[in-house]
């Protein structure tokens, strides 16, 4: 195993797939190294997430406690334009944020294997190894090489290079909003609760997640604002890329250069078409992120001794809140392929067959939720449109992976 008797990996990208996938190795007796090209460290700003069972019970493997990883939500509700209850379901779930399962994960990890600022330049292998060619001119070998590096991913693009993110239609505003900062009877009225708003054509969801420095009490969370909005791609899209310096940025575009003219156009638009409670939160974005909603589907995921996994091979609209759990997933699934056989190619190829239906599966039902929310729509997308554009639907859909898997 290049050359030392230990079996060695290199895992590209130091978020949330990339430590899943480190974390998964070393148990499984690798020696891993994580490369993550940023400098600094990594931030989720705007992101909540769904603790769904499936990521509880592989961190509970990886021997991490998930008693008190987030804010239990024991119900859902809609509100209709005038703020009325039009909804409800009992619905118990788990809701955290992204630093906070960041910082569990990454505090866990050893801080001399984790490099940043660490660019991949391309990849090269052989029959006996894989070298990573980093931007800075060092070189690392290993048996085999994980590219987690999310869907901007380099190690996917040097391997499938015509595969790319496609816009969906619509975009999303989001925002962490400090729990004190609510007004106490909006507070009252949907802070505990994952609350939906159904303007035409739009969705408006809320839910409460860990303050910062992962803070439980009461009084201290914060509650994860998202508001899909349909934006045709060449048209609204490009406008809202577009800074204040008249640069159009590709993908997205960083929080602080949006202009104020979108935000405030934001905020008219929610005095227009959203109850009261949900007015009140999106008064308080004052420095919200546009979040440009993708669909990216891989053909492949291994390439002899290189595998892609998470949001570097497949990225599925947020509406299944399986994100995370997808990226823990293939990782186990790698993993336990690793663990079945000694030939890592023909390993890879075993995790392969298995992750491909699956996340296929993912991203099919994801485009059925989102369909309603997109500028355009196909014979076939008004169809899923009509479906799961109900209030029964939303409900009882979003966020759960019991339809995809019941």
């Amino acid at each position: 195993m290049t050359g030392s008797g230990t079996k060695r990996a290199i895992v590209i990208g130091g978020s949330m797939s990339g430590l899943l996938s480190a974390h998964l190795l070393r148990r499984a007796g690798w020696d891993v190294g994580v490369y993550e090209r940023v400098e600094g460290e990594l931030s989720g700003r705007g992101a909540g997430i769904v603790a769904q069972p499936e990521l509880m019970a592989r961190l509970q493997t990886l021997g991490f406690t998930t008693e008190n990883l987030g804010v239990h939500i024991a119900s859902r509700k809609i509100l209709n334009r005038e703020g009325a209850l039009t909804r409800s379901l009992n619905c118990p779930q788990v809701a955290t944020a992204w630093e906070r399962l960041y910082r569990l994960l990454r505090d866990a990890f050893p801080a001399e294997r984790y490099h940043r600022g660490k660019g991949l330049s391309r990849v090269d292998q052989n029959a006996d190894a894989v070298t990573a060619y980093f931007s800075d001119g060092e070189t690392v070998s290993a048996d085999v090489l994980v590219g987690a590096d999310g869907i901007r991913s380099t190690v996917r693009q040097q391997f499938l290079p015509d595969v790319a993110p496609q816009y969906a239609g619509y975009t999303a505003w989001r925002s962490l909003i400090a729990e004190g900062s609510i007004p106490p009877q909006t507070r009252a009225e949907i802070f505990e609760f994952m609350a939906f708003g159904l303007p035409p054509g739009e969705q408006f969801l809320s839910y409460p997640v860990a303050g910062p420095d992962d803070d439980l009490r009461v009084g201290h969370r914060r509650t994860n604002v998202i508001w899909y909005r349909p934006a045709d791609e060449q048209s609204k899209l490009r406008e809202l890329l577009t800074d204040a310096n008249g640069k159009t940025h590709e993908l997205s575009i960083p929080p602080p250069l949006l202009r104020p003219e979108a935000i405030a156009d934001m905020h008219d638009a929610a005095e227009r078409l959203l109850a009261p409670q949900f007015r009140a939160l999106v008064r308080l974005m004052d420095e919200p992120i546009l979040q440009p909603i993708y669909d990216l589907v891989s053909p492949r995921m291994a390439f002899g001794r290189v595998a892609i996994v998470g949001d570097g091979a497949f990225v599925a609209r947020p509406h299944v809140g399986a994100g995370v759990s997808k990226a823990a997933d293939d990782a186990a699934a790698l993993v336990g392929a690793l663990q079945a056989q000694d030939n890592v190619e023909a390993a890879l190829k075993s995790f392969e067959a298995a992750r491909l239906p699956e996340n296929n599966r993912i991203i099919e039902w994801a485009r059925h939720l989102g369909a309603f929310l997109q500028a355009s729509q196909t014979l076939e997308e008004k169809e899923r449109a009509g479906r799961h554009s109900t209030d029964a639907a939303v409900i009882e859909e979003t966020a759960t992976l019991d339809f995809l898997y019941g």
